[in-house]
């Protein structure tokens, strides 16, 4: 084949055939873009075990900004991280976590202006921290973690909330339109369910319309990422569910979203028994434990695990334990042990994927970029077996090879460049970026786009897409 670049000499050209177009912006590049033929079921699998990278990037608040320069080290190391470096990122594949959460705060450095843009820098930092946990052969989950709190009020202003949720996942999508299948997005954290709207513990007042917003909420997550373009037609989606709490997620007011792509899974986290997983010290609520381990305490674990396996695995729905955790300040070593590594298998044995929340200086060392605790590490190697970066790495999977049938291939959609299965103006943008030679632009179908037939792509391929179109 041939492909001419037309860069400097087609730009004015590009420009006066499309001058409605405007400036586009590059997506960010994926080290591996490929979109795997696999369900989501499978790749949750392929997942093994994760880790969050707690306290980080989700770091919040309107001190950080009065008592400090507002850099973006400033917010990353608020709440006590040390800067995320590539070493750390790589610590957690060695360590045997094959999925990364990477919790954020995108109002950060974010203008009040009331266009909800999120700051380029805190963007340019937190793809930088995908793609090393992408290079480090781990999957990355990236969502909207709390936020400083906006979302706790959604029920006050839905209409404006609801836009704001819009457009944040517009830009964070994309960003990473053209990221292969190892980058998840997650609609948001524990903060979908108001109690001021419905008191689970008072009646069923207001749980119908608590429940509703919920469910829109997931449901415009999934229509905003697939209508993104590039590689999110077809991303594996993580929906959060009703506070990430396993009863409500259950209930049978929460819905799973439509989506084309057929490409969901349902996010919950787990930290019960509370005075241990939760409590350092007794509160007005409750009294703090230090021990885990009763017959009791493993028997409710394990109702819950297979609560979660009945109600969406067992219904074909992958599940992510998104976090499951406990403190490390006023517990038995022994018992952070057996409850971690106890979560950790009663929940991979199921099926779901467990992922760990961790801290600084909790069970992870940031500096030494390795576990604390080698004892909790066997165990949970142990559990993961042989699903883990290290053993990829050194034993890639081969691609799947389809055997020949009688059935002739299918025909090739005209002018569907990235292969979204859909002609439109996305297909056009793409084209246009490529041929004016904007960095990490690729063309995942080229022979979609030549329209004259010629082996070339030039101007007059992208005129007549254009005319395409208007038709």
């Amino acid at each position: 084949m041939k492909l001419k670049k037309l860069v400097s000499a087609a730009l004015a050209v590009v420009m006066a055939v499309f001058p409605n177009l405007g400036t586009v912006t590059a997506a960010a590049a994926d080290p591996d873009p490929v979109m795997q033929d696999v369900s989501t079921m499978e790749l949750v699998r392929d997942m093994g075990i994760g880790i969050n990278l707690g306290n980080t990037l989700e770091s919040a608040g309107d001190w950080i900004a009065q008592w400090s320069d507002g850099s973006v080290h400033a917010y990353e190391t608020a709440w006590g991280s040390p800067d995320v470096t590539k070493e750390m990122i790589q610590g957690y594949a060695d360590a045997g976590f094959g999925v990364l959460r990477i919790p954020v705060a995108w109002t950060n450095r974010m203008k009040d202006d009331g266009t909800y843009t999120i700051d380029q820098e805190w963007m340019d930092r937190v793809t930088q921290v995908v793609d090393w946990t992408l290079e480090a052969n781990m999957y990355a989950i990236v969502n909207i973690h709390w936020d400083n709190g906006w979302m706790n009020e959604y029920y006050k202003h839905p209409e404006e909330s609801l836009s704001r949720f819009t457009r944040y996942w517009e830009q964070i999508a994309a960003n990473f339109s053209e990221y292969g299948d190892h980058l998840m997005f997650e609609a948001q954290n524990e903060e979908l369910g108001w109690n001021d709207v419905w008191n689970q513990w008072g009646g069923t007042s207001g749980k119908t319309e608590s429940y509703a917003m919920v469910n829109e909420i997931n449901q415009r997550f999934v229509d905003t990422v697939r209508a993104s373009g590039g590689n999110n037609a077809k991303r594996h989606l993580l929906v959060s569910g009703y506070n990430t709490n396993i009863d409500l997620t259950c209930d049978p007011l929460f819905k799973m979203p439509d989506d084309p792509a057929g490409r969901l899974a349902v996010s919950v986290h787990y930290y019960t028994p509370a005075g241990f997983a939760i409590l350092e010290e007794d509160a007005d609520w409750g009294k703090a434990t230090s021990t885990w381990g009763s017959d009791s305490e493993v028997q409710e674990l394990e109702r819950y695990m297979d609560k979660m396996k009945t109600n969406f695995i067992d219904k074909g729905i992958p599940v992510i334990i998104g976090e499951y955790g406990c403190p490390v300040k006023n517990k038995e070593p022994e018992s952070i042990r057996r409850f971690l590594s106890s979560v950790c298998r009663e929940a991979y044995e199921r099926q779901l994927c467990p992922v760990m929340w961790d801290v600084t200086d909790a069970q992870y060392d940031r500096t030494a970029c390795q576990m604390k605790d080698t004892q909790l590490q066997q165990l949970l190697l142990e559990i993961a077996g042989n699903n883990i970066p290290a053993t990829k790495a050194a034993n890639p999977t081969e691609p799947t090879v389809t055997e020949p049938t009688s059935e002739p291939a299918p025909e090739k959609l005209t002018g569907d460049v990235n292969m979204d299965d859909t002609f439109d103006i996305m297909d056009l943008i793409l084209l246009q970026k490529w041929m004016l030679g904007i960095p990490d632009t690729r063309l995942p179908d080229w022979e979609a786009a030549d329209l004259c037939k010629d082996g070339t792509l030039d101007i007059y391929d992208l005129a007549m897409m254009k005319r395409l179109l208007v038709s």
